[in-house]
């Protein structure tokens, strides 16, 4: 049973998206063929194949290894609160490794470590499905970097871009991870190997998402050579690593404040609705059980699984990760797995406006264009996720 409801979720999720099309006969069909084709190929190098899954385990021992480092710093200054002694700090623990995080993805963007990954492996996808230079950098460049990150890469491209490419921003952007916020996720219990796999499930989802959503009917300016930029205003490695660090401080700071007032706003809502019996979470556990059920998990996870969906949807995925690694140890590896995967993501309803104000800095011009497909986009984001869970966990029934 579970096989046939994970099969038809996927159908599902693929007509609904192709319904929801801006010009379903613009769909290009052999491209999201192929790109299914690949997207269950790679699920299964990662999750089933011998040689992927040790792949997986080397990298997830080398990225939670090298990100670790970071509390060498939290221990300096702040002592005995960050080693562990006075018990297990939030704030300091997962929040204050994001600083260190920043400063790493600084400096690795700075000498073009980043860029070169995503030159490759973007241009293969390039030359695979027929997707333009510009859009496929972007959508790999969300293997590391989050919504507002990325853009950055190619920003000077960003006003040649079309709706379908823009598009293609915005879903891959909002249904991925920055590398900055992962021991963040780590710290809450979630494997790194989960983490992992569904970054690298990314840039082929959102192709798919994106081009059914918004497929691509206009003519395409043509970039010869996507240069990406690197360096920006640094002159020096020091100055690109001062400048990690400090949004990273910023992104800690707002994770934190956004924590604290979504933790006590929900509080506020349960008691309100504990009157009549409820809570926030029962509901969205009713609301997105059918979307849970068609990832066909079993019937006594489907309840716990759409709650997790909600919170990530209507709060953030710092949230709903929080609630998944209270319970992942009681959980069977291919529900943790799947679960987690789809939970990966920042799409939610405030990275709408975050989204809009952060790539609109590059094409002002296009504010208004960006504004009013970001929805769709939030939307998108969200399914991509859930469309990587879903290969996975089809897989993982074989």
């Amino acid at each position: 049973m579970s096989i046939i409801l994970n099969i038809l979720g996927i159908i599902v999720l693929l007509a609904g998206l192709y319904l929801a099309s801006s010009d379903k006969t613009s769909v290009n069909k052999k491209l999201i063929g192929k790109a299914l084709l690949i997207q269950f190929v790679l699920a299964f190098f990662l999750v089933k194949f011998p040689i992927g899954r040790t792949v997986v385990q080397i990298v997830s021992n080398f990225v939670t290894n090298v990100l670790g480092y970071g509390m060498e710093g939290l221990t300096f200054v702040f002592g005995p609160l960050a080693d562990g002694k006075s018990g297990f700090i939030f704030a300091i623990s997962v929040l204050g490794n994001i600083v260190f995080i920043g400063a790493l993805v600084g400096a690795l963007y700075y000498l073009g470590i980043i860029n070169f990954i995503v030159k490759v492996i973007g241009g293969a996808i390039q030359k695979v499905l027929g997707t333009s230079a510009v859009e496929s950098f972007v959508a790999v460049a969300n293997m590391f970097l989050g919504q507002t990150e990325s853009p950055i890469l190619v920003s000077k491209y960003l006003h040649l871009m079309t709706t379908s490419e823009l598009m293609l921003v915005l879903v891959s952007g909002m249904g991925s991870m920055s590398a900055t916020v992962l021991m963040g996720y780590v710290g809450m219990g979630i494997p790194m190997e989960n983490l992992l796999i569904a970054g690298a499930l990314v840039p082929i989802s959102s192709i798919i998402v994106s081009k059914l959503l918004i497929p691509e009917t206009q003519h395409e300016e043509v970039v010869e050579k996507v240069e990406m930029d690197r360096k920006g205003a640094h002159t020096n490695i020091m100055s690109a690593i001062s400048e990690g660090a400090t949004n990273g401080m910023q992104m800690a700071f707002g994770i934190g404040a956004a924590l604290i007032a979504i933790t006590g706003l929900v509080a506020l809502v349960n008691g309100g609705l504990g009157v009549i019996g409820l809570s926030l979470q029962q509901i969205l556990s009713y609301v997105f059980a059918p979307l849970a059920l068609l990832m066909g998990l079993d019937p006594s996870h489907v309840l716990t699984a759409g709650q997790l969906l909600g919170s990530k949807m209507v709060l953030n995925e710092f949230i709903a990760f929080g609630d998944l690694g209270q319970i992942i140890k009681t959980l069977d590896p291919r529900t943790a797995l799947v679960i987690s995967i789809s939970l990966a993501g920042f799409a939610n309803i405030s990275s709408i406006g975050i989204c809009i104000s952060g790539i609109s800095v590059f094409c002002p011009e296009r504010r208004t264009e960006i504004s009013n497909i970001a929805l769709k986009g939030m939307i998108g984001g969200f399914l991509v996720s859930t469309l990587s869970a879903m290969i996975v966990g089809l897989i993982l029934l074989f």
